[in-house]
This record gives structure tokens, sequence and C-alpha cells, in this order.
């Protein structure tokens, strides 16, 4: 065979390849893939991301991509995928996540309680749970935990969502877009994450009251608000990297604990990149006292999840026994 004809093979077997992208295209098998939300309850990834602690401690055979989501449901999208590797999240769909996938994506350690509030327009008439009705109520997602703390309220009071028959109407909103839906007068009430409680609490543009706080939601506060999962797949294949990064969430879990002004002031700053609004230092410091940092979740409060999320016809069955295995955060010193 001439050179020519060399040639002429060789372009060939580029282009099928090219055509089919497999032959050009692989997954990087040095990059660990991070999700997370701009919110205070995930204030552990955005203060690792600041200070750089995981990337320090994997070293320069590794590259550390951090991706920020809105809410869970989109998230548990990108676990499915394999586009993400580790993720903060809340409780509802990382149960979702684990019932969808059998098993195949677990809850590895805690990382916030509490840390939610039902805030309503001061014009809306909302004083209490059962004003709710025939009102619009705003969560970030479908599906997410707010989402879910959301309709077991409404149950509680005797009240439904439209889709269920009732007369609430309940509809996803980004946590950044429900200020200027409150100033229109499009949504009358929100079951949002912090900080974004304490954002509109303190808006000067328009004038909103908790209904309820952190710790009357639900079990008097002691419930997970976000947790860490991770990839049963990439926990196997990378063991090492997994036990690295929850040394890297716990430093920062401490770290928080310990220096609550600076830690607030460096997510405020990480928030503001990444949703656009600057927040007041001092409210922002503010909406930490509703929530508690924490490694440990609670077994009885995900189980307690698990089994609205049933009733809810969010998952098709409860999830897995082993749904939590925090053994490594547990033995890290």
């Amino acid at each position: 065979m001439n050179f020519k004809m060399v040639l002429c093979t060789a372009l060939s077997l580029f282009c099928v390849c090219t055509a089919l992208s497999g032959c050009t295209e692989s997954k990087d098998d040095n990059t660990v893939n991070v999700a997370f939300f701009p919110n205070i309850t995930h204030a552990q990834a955005m203060l690792m991301q600041s200070q750089m602690t995981f990337e320090d401690a994997l070293g320069d055979n590794y590259t550390v991509k951090w991706t920020s989501f809105n809410a869970g449901p989109a998230e548990v999208e990108a676990l499915k995928s394999e586009d993400i590797d580790i993720g903060y999240i809340g409780p509802v769909p990382a149960i979702s996540a684990n019932v969808s996938t059998n098993g195949d994506i677990n809850i590895i350690a805690g990382a916030t309680n509490g840390g939610q509030v039902l805030i309503a327009r001061e014009d809306a008439g909302i004083k209490e749970v059962k004003d709710l009705a025939n009102k619009t109520v705003a969560i970030p997602q479908a599906g997410n935990t707010q989402h879910l703390a959301l309709l077991k309220l409404l149950s509680d009071n005797g009240l439904k969502a439209q889709d269920k028959g009732g007369n609430v109407n309940v509809t996803a909103v980004k946590n950044s877009e429900v200020e200027s839906l409150f100033d229109r007068g499009e949504i009358d009430a929100a079951l949002v994450p912090e900080p974004w409680g304490t954002v509109l609490e303190n808006s000067e543009n328009i004038k909103a009251n908790v209904v309820l706080n952190y710790d009357e939601i639900w079990r008097q506060g002691d419930y997970p608000v976000a947790v860490v999962v991770v990839r049963k797949e990439f926990q196997k294949e990378h063991p090492e990297i997994v036990e690295k990064f929850l040394k890297a969430h716990k430093d920062a879990t401490l770290y928080i604990q310990q220096n609550i002004s600076e830690s607030a002031e460096i997510v405020n700053k990480k928030i503001e990149e990444l949703a656009g609004s600057k927040n007041d230092d001092k409210q922002f410091e503010s909406a930490f006292s509703r929530i508690v940092f924490t490694t440990d979740v609670s077994k009885d409060a995900i189980d307690e999840y698990a089994k609205i999320n049933l009733e809810e016809g969010f998952i098709s069955k409860l999830p897995d026994d082993k749904i939590i295995d925090d053994s490594i955060i547990k033995s890290i010193s």
C-alpha cells in the first residue's frame, strides 16, 4: 500500500470516528465533578471552593469542577448521567435519586439542618398555613425538599395543591427571582432555603413577613436540609478521592462553626458571584442563625422524608436500607 492510500485510509477512519464522536471524546477521569446550590445551606461547598481545600488535598493529578444547580431534581439527573460524582443536595431529591437508581446514589454525610422558611407578602393576608388557600406559593423546583415540606404543611392543615385537586397554586420559581415576583404580585408566598428568606424579609423593594420559621416547619428544626451524596460506582473506583472530599467537608464544617462572621462573608461573596445579587453582610450573617452546620445525618428524619415522599407519589417505593453510609465521615478525626 503506497503513502497516498495509507493517508486516505487514515483520513477515512478519522472521519468515521469523528462522526461517531466516541472515538475522539471520552470522559476525563482526572476531573472530579462536584455539585452544589448557591444557598447558605450549601455553605461548605462554597467555602471549599473559595479556600481550594479539596483541590489542595487532591494535588496536581486531579481537577475539581464545581457545578451550581438551582434545586435537587436537576442535580439528580446530572448524577444519574454521571456528569456529577459528588453532590450537596436536599434530602428529598437524595432519596429520589437512591430509589430511581436502585441504590446507586447514597448519602455519605450531613451538611446542614433547618435553614428554610415560609415567607409571604405582607399584603397577601397570610398569617398561617391555612391562609394559603386560593394563593400562589413558590418553591425552588418541583420534587425538591422545599416542595415536599410545603405539601406536608398543606396536608397537615387540610389543604392540597391544585394538581392534587386542591386550591393552592404551587409553582416552581428560581430563588433569586422570588423578590421580583413578590413585587409584581404574581406570587403570594414562598417556601425558600436561606439566605433567601432573610433577603426577602429585609428587602427594601417589598414588604414580606416570615409565616413559619425553620423550627416551625417540621420536627422543631431537627431535620436535614442539605446532605452529601455520591455515586456508588465513583466511590468504588475512587475511595481515596471520596475520603479526601469528606475530610475537606468536615474541616469546612468545623471552620464555619468556629468562624461564623468570616464564613458568612466568604459565602456571601460566592453567592453574589453565582446569583448576581449582593446581600447585606449583617443580614446574611443573621441567616446563619436559622441553620445548624453538621456532618451528621438523622436516619429517623430521612426515613420520615422517605415516607412522605412515597405518600406524595414522588417515589414508587421506599429507598434502600443502606441509603446512608456515613462510615467514612465518622472515621475522620
